[in-house]
């Protein structure tokens, strides 16, 4: 790989504890919205299972569109008011679905929450392209570990609060973000001389303004940008259509739940090992193709799962493909994206997950429909896998070529 050349400026940087901050409240206040979601608008307002795929679909679109729009204006204009701004809406929306949670407005303020949602995350990653004290790597494996440390946190509170109060969950969602916002406002200034360096730069002929990424990087990125989008199409049935799999076998439903907890659980454990032994794989790009091979291999053992304990050892191995694919794909894309690009590229990664989150139990569910469970296992683990056979040589055939932004 190339490195690329020119002088490295000095100038002050976010603190990495700010982003995790940002990201473990905010990530914990989204965990009090999306489990209770489909349970909220079934029981409560009595809305058809189909009408709540609408919803969430309209849910992913609007995190697309908002992870777009918010990479686009990164790259040109000062992050500083548009990340103070993403979150004090989002925490503003909270409290508004805190007095309003009927129908229709439900499924309108989870719309623009998934905008918010989509343009938020895609703010915090690009700001965290401009962290130059650690290695790429380590800032998004740290950055993906407190988001699970949320997750965690939200998902085993949120079944108190919602048998106490719905309105008191989002109040208190709605305060999370408004920590989340003032955290901003007093800790991310430094990304304003970070946006003025990239002006000046532009501006002096050093940096060509919205320099195109190298051919041979945008066709890696591509890659991993398809396989981002193939995994999670595959990984959304988890979270839809696995339940009323493991119901039919008899299994309670609350223990299906418990599966998730484990999940993020092992995902904190596991990021805070890569995160104390960053060198555990060789690179980036060994530590993706392990992670996309073990979401194929938890896919195989799906096929023999017929009871709790098979399931959990599913979603371990699930798990473990997770941790480490899902945070390699932004730190390759870092290294790989040209310096007044970043923002567009961060964003193109919450796309592709987008699109694979908001079509994955349609397809999923029609594949089960047709032909069964187990076959739509063979097939996710199989197209799963085929990723590997097309990463591989691309990145065998390109790697000496590519060139590398730090």
């Amino acid at each position: 790989m190339k490195k690329s050349h020119g002088k490295e400026e000095s100038f002050p940087e976010i603190k990495l504890r700010w982003l995790i901050l940002a990201e473990l409240v905010t990530w914990i206040g989204a965990s009090f919205i999306w489990p209770l979601t489909s349970v909220y608008l079934n029981k409560q307002l009595h809305i058809s299972l189909s009408m709540i795929g609408v919803v969430l679909f309209f849910n992913c679109s609007g995190n697309i569109l908002g992870s777009i729009i918010a990479g686009r204006l990164y790259d040109r204009f000062n992050p500083y008011p548009l990340a103070v701004a993403g979150l004090g809406l989002d925490g503003a929306v909270l409290f508004l679905m805190a007095m309003f949670h009927g129908w229709p407005e439900y499924w309108i303020w989870l719309t623009i929450l998934g905008f918010i949602g989509g343009w938020n995350g895609t703010l915090i990653n690009s700001i965290a392209t401009s962290i130059k004290r650690y290695p790429g790597r380590y800032v998004f494996n740290v950055i993906y570990f407190s988001q699970n440390l949320g997750v965690v946190t939200g998902t085993l509170i949120v079944g108190y609060l919602y048998d106490y109060s719905i309105t008191l969950l989002f109040v208190i969602a709605g305060l999370l973000f408004v920590i989340a916002c003032v955290n901003a406002i007093f800790n991310y200034r430094p990304i304003i001389a970070f946006h003025k360096h990239r002006m000046q730069q532009a501006a002096s002929g050093q940096k060509v303004k919205s320099e195109p990424m190298p051919k041979r990087n945008f066709i890696m990125t591509m890659v991993f940008f398809v396989t981002l989008g193939v995994t999670w199409l595959m990984y959304m049935n988890w979270e839809s259509n696995l339940s009323v799999y493991m119901v039919s076998l008899g299994i309670p439903f609350h223990m299906y739940s418990l599966l998730w907890t484990l999940n993020a659980g092992l995902i904190v454990v596991m990021q805070g090992i890569l995160a104390r032994f960053p060198r555990i794989f060789k690179n980036l790009f060994h530590q993706l193709v392990f992670g996309v091979t073990m979401f194929a291999l938890s896919f195989v053992t799906l096929v023999f799962a017929k009871d709790f304990p098979h399931f959990a050892m599913s979603m371990a191995i699930l798990t473990l493909g997770e941790s480490t694919a899902f945070p390699a794909i932004p730190a390759f894309v870092n290294e790989l994206s040209p310096l007044t690009s970043k923002g567009k590229y961060q964003g193109s990664i919450m796309v592709a997950s987008g699109i694979g989150r908001a079509v994955g139990p349609l397809f999923g569910g029609m594949i089960i429909d047709k032909a069964g469970y187990l076959p739509f296992f063979w097939v996710a683990a199989i197209v799963i896998f085929m990723m590997n056979l097309v990463m591989i040589p691309v990145y065998v055939k390109l790697h000496n070529k590519l060139i590398i932004y730090k």
